[in-house]
């Protein structure tokens, strides 16, 4: 008696066969990421739902809402539940995030014990369990492996977006993590982000997305040509160049400015 053939086998099979060396596809739902760059390296085109994603940084705030803001307002729209804080490092700034198309009332922060622990893992599990929930945004410098795999688990069990984020000190470590990303500040208001770990080939080199929205360029740049307009109607020239502030001593006035006592110092 011969023995079974497997092509059939194989060949119902092919389309869920994923090789290593080629990016694989998502095998739920995802959120794209509002970035083209990084949604074309993302397995499926966008953030997984269902699943932990976690964010390694040098500083708990930094990049958050212009690398995340996108998706959350669209996941925001498209079930109508909360974003859910859990120990967020400062309170976020409302008018900015309405203006990216989060409303501040979709908004939930809950304050737990400082640095991390039971306390917030906690919280992170209920917020998973409600259903209404849009998506769950966790800072846990401190949990374990064994606490981020019930993270995990509990992720699976919801149809919204989980964000952990964790110190890159952790990035030799391992994590249950279906996708894990680590944010560095680049130069020129530009964020790196390097893919450590996807359903995929290794990123050879990091992306460089921006740092902040387009419009929020255009308020800073406004910004800094009054204060740059108002120092020269003081007498105040800036370098060009890095440096102090170089004060013109030649002014002939009544009353000396403390300025210019500062400088003659």
């Amino acid at each position: 008696m011969g023995l079974p053939s497997l092509d059939p086998f194989l060949t119902s099979g092919r389309h869920n066969m994923w090789r290593g060396d080629e990016l694989g596809g998502a095998d739920a739902q995802v959120v794209g990421s509002g970035h083209a760059a990084l949604d074309a390296q993302l397995p499926g085109g966008g953030w997984p739902v269902g699943a932990m994603t976690e964010v390694l940084q040098s500083t708990p705030e930094a990049h958050v809402w212009q690398l995340l803001l996108p998706a959350l307002a669209q996941a925001v729209e498209t079930r109508g539940g909360p974003v859910v804080l859990i120990g967020a490092p400062h309170e976020p700034f409302g008018p900015a995030l309405a203006a990216g198309g989060l409303p501040v009332e979709a908004l939930m922060w809950v304050r737990g014990a400082p640095g991390g622990g039971a306390q917030r893992l906690w919280a992170c599990e209920q917020a998973l369990r409600c259903a209404d929930v849009a998506a769950v945004l966790a800072w846990l410098p401190q949990a374990r492996v064994g606490e981020l795999r019930r993270l995990q688990l509990a992720a699976a069990q919801h149809e919204g977006l989980l964000f952990v984020f964790r110190p890159e000190s952790v990035a030799q470590s391992a994590s249950p993590a279906r996708l894990r990303l680590q944010v560095v500040s680049a130069e020129a208001g530009q964020m790196d982000v390097h893919l450590l770990k996807r359903r995929g080939p290794p990123l050879a080199a990091p992306l460089t997305l921006p740092a902040r929205n387009a419009r929020m360029t255009a308020l800073l740049a406004a910004s800094q040509l009054r204060r740059k307009a108002r120092l020269q109607q003081q007498g105040v020239v800036l370098p060009a160049a890095p440096g102090g502030i170089v004060v013109r001593l030649d002014l002939r006035r009544r009353e000396r400015h403390a300025l210019d006592r500062l400088a003659v110092a």
